[in-house]
Formats: structure tokens, sequence, C-alpha cells
């Protein structure tokens, strides 16, 4: 930034010394000093007609500002053709800060300067004239020059200090969302004015809302090792929600996305309740495409669920895929969360005979166990499983007989029928989770 800004600052520093030379500085300081206020009210207009994003502005602030930064450029040109030296334009770096704080979009600004610049060489073409130079089209062309070099170098050191202070504001804000979220997901004590503080501000201590957890990660996962795929994913998130009343707060925890999303449950005790907030979000959440899955937990009535609804969200998107891009922690089958939570127990303690009966099924190219699915698909009638199968009903009987030598249980027994079932399917669902 500062070689850019030091090479504007010697080209301006030559058209000063043309203008000096030409006798232009410090002769035209007197005629500018008088129409100082005719060429102020000049640059309002134009800016003020050319650029609507002042006019448009509902800050109330800002054409105030405006008003006070050209009076600033103002004197700030006086000062140069009056012989002073090129100073550090504090000034316009304090107006880029505050632009950069109130999200005044910086083409605006730039724009307001291409305005400016009209008006500015009109000004001080007419200063010059006003001396007497002994070559008028050497003096004329100097001060056109000056027009040129000076807007050339606000705007460089605008844009510079404009960027500069966003990504500043950026990262603080992200570190403030950062130590929202560690707050929201591993709890806090109420007794803890600073959280409790940090919450109210951001309006996370507010009645009757209703908060739901999503998370996020693309359909290839290794991708969330790059930090600008997740903050893509995160933008997506905030805009999918953005034309709603739901407010978002997004981060990047474990290698995925997490957001906390909030709305009102109702307005008051005597209106009805609206629809589940995890529901209203599941079309909206469609709609970042195929290259994303998500999870999202049960609605929940305050922060303090929040450490849970993560949990929820989590499991969620472990059964979310291409195909079923976004997934509710509600719409999971009973039996397919005992298998998540439970498949690694299983391997941890399961009897000599779950692992006898994978090897003998593995062994067996799969006959064994789905054999025994298709028993249950069928109500134990042996009969059905084996014109399911394209087996003979003594074969459906020798591969129980196996399956019993092997384990103890009796396929044919509801009770025994399950137990094998939910081991093998644990047993698997283990072997899965290890594979990813």
């Amino acid at each position: 930034m500062h070689a850019t800004v030091a090479l504007d600052l010697r080209a301006l520093r030559q058209v000063l010394s043309a203008l000096a030379d030409s006798g232009v500085v410090p002769s035209a300081a007197q005629s500018l000093e008088l129409s100082q206020l005719g060429a102020s009210t000049a640059l309002r207009k134009a800016v003020f007609a050319e650029v609507p994003a002042f006019s448009g502005s509902g800050n109330p602030e800002i054409l105030p500002e405006l008003n006070a930064h050209i009076e600033e450029h103002i004197q700030e040109i006086r000062r140069l053709f009056n012989g002073g030296e090129i100073g550090d334009f504090a000034f316009l770096r304090s107006h880029a800060h505050c632009r950069a704080e109130q999200r005044f979009p910086l083409d605006a600004t730039l724009h307001a300067y291409r305005c400016a610049h009209k008006i500015l060489a009109l000004w001080l073409r007419d200063a010059a004239i006003a001396t007497g130079p002994r070559n008028i089209e050497l003096a004329v062309s100097a001060v056109a020059d000056f027009a040129i070099e000076y807007t050339n170098t606000v705007s460089t050191i605008i844009t510079s200090e404009y960027i500069s202070h966003t990504r500043a504001i950026a990262e603080a804000e992200s570190d403030s969302r950062s130590e929202l979220l560690n707050i929201l997901f591993s709890g806090y004590d109420e007794a803890d004015s600073r959280a409790s503080r940090l919450l109210k501000r951001a309006g996370y201590l507010e009645q009757r809302q209703a908060y739901c957890v999503a998370v996020a990660q693309s359909t290839n996962a290794s991708e969330m090792e790059l930090p600008e795929r997740a903050q893509r994913i995160s933008r997506a998130l905030a805009t999918a929600v953005a034309a709603t009343p739901i407010r978002i707060l997004t981060g990047f925890r474990n290698n995925i996305v997490t957001a906390v999303l909030s709305d009102s449950r109702r307005q008051s005790g005597w209106t009805t309740p609206q629809t589940k907030l995890a529901e209203r979000l599941r079309p909206l959440l469609l709609g970042l495409g195929p290259a994303v899955i998500i999870g999202t937990s049960t609605d929940q009535p305050s922060t303090s669920y929040l450490p849970r609804a993560l949990l929820e969200a989590t499991i969620a998107l472990d059964f979310a895929s291409v195909s079923n891009r976004v997934v509710q922690f509600s719409d999971l089958p009973i039996r397919s969360l005992m298998l998540h939570r439970g498949g690694d127990y299983v391997r941890s303690v399961a009897p000599p005979w779950v692992r006898a009966l994978i090897d003998a099924d593995a062994k067996a190219k799969g006959s064994l166990v789905r054999t025994l699915r298709v028993l249950a698909d069928t109500d134990l009638n042996i009969q059905k499983a084996g014109r399911e199968l394209g087996a003979h009903a003594n074969t459906i009987y020798a591969r129980l007989g196996r399956i019993k030598e092997l384990t103890g249980l009796d396929g044919q027994h509801h009770h025994d029928l399950v137990e094998l079932l939910l081991a093998a399917d644990c047993w698997h669902a283990s072997s899965r989770s290890k594979r990813n």
C-alpha cells in the first residue's frame, strides 16, 4: 500500500513543481479563496445529482459527512496552492475508515471523486487564468495535470484504506462470531456477566425465540480443507435466509460450517405459534445446490439447548448424501439413530458370536445376513422368504441352522432375529464410519 501511495505523491509533487514554475502557485491561492464557496456548492450538487447512493442512503450521517469531506478537500487544495507541502492525507484515511464502518459502497465514493474531478479542474483553471500567467497554455495544462494527479492520489489512498479497514472489521466480526459460537455451543454460566452481555447485545437472550442449528459441508469432504470453500458455503447459508426474518450466525468448527438460526416462535402469548423453524429452513437450504450436504437439528426453545442441537445437526449430517442433501434430525428413524450411536459400542464389547457371524457371512457372500433380513421382511415366513431369495425352503433352513451354530440364536424366533440383525447392522455401520 505504501509503495503505491509514494509513487502517486511523487507524481503530485512534479505537477505542483510545474505549477510553481508557471507562477500559478502561490499566485492562484487568493482567487481560490474568493471562489471556494461556489466550488463547494457545485461539488455538492454534482455528487448528489450523479451518485444515487448518497441521496438514497437512509443513514442521516452520510450527507453531513459528505459536506464536511468536500470542505476538507477544498482546504487541502488551497493549502497546496498556497505553497504548502504535501501532507499525509490523514483526513482521507479517517473518511475511508468511516465509510467502511458504515458499509457505504466504495464504488459510490470513487464515483463521487470522478464527479468532483470535473468541478475541481474548472475551479483551478479559472483561478490559474485569473493570475495572468506568462504562458497561459502552460499554466492551464499544469492545472489539468494537477486535477488528474490529485484525483488519482486520493482515489488510491481511499481505496487502500477502505479495503484495509474493511478487512480489519471483518476479522474483528469473525472473532466476535467465533466467541459467540463458542459461548453458545459450550454452554455458559449465568453468573458470567461478560458472556451474558455478549449474548444480550447480539439478541440471543430475547424471549419467544426458536433456535435451530445447521451444519454443512461440501459433498466432497476434502474441499473443506480450503478456507475459501468454507467461506462460500457460509455466505450461501446467509444468502439463503437473507429475504426472511430468520437470523443467522455462522462459523467454521471441526471442519464443517456451523450456523445458529433463530426466529420468533410467536409475537405474544396470544398469537398462534409459527411453523417449526427447522421445517421452514429445509426448502431454503435445498437452494444451496447439489454440491453441499446439510444436517439440521430440531427446534430449541432457548440458547441453553444449543449444545444438544449441535449434536443433533451433526448426527443428521452423517445421514446426508447427494440424493438426500438436507436431513432433519427429527426425520431420522429410531433404528437409524440406534445404529449410529451403537455401532462403535457393539464393536468394542461385542460377544464372540458377532464376529463369527460377520466372518461367515463374508465367506458366504452376504447370504446369511441377507436371509435374516428377508425373513424379517416376510414376517418369519420361510416359504415366502425362499421365494424372495430364489432359494428352496431347505436352503433357508440350512442357513438358519448355520447361523444358530455360530451364534446360539434362532433366527426363527422374533427376539433372536432382532438381536442378530441389530448386531450385524451396528457392526457394518461402525465399519463404514471408520472408512469415512
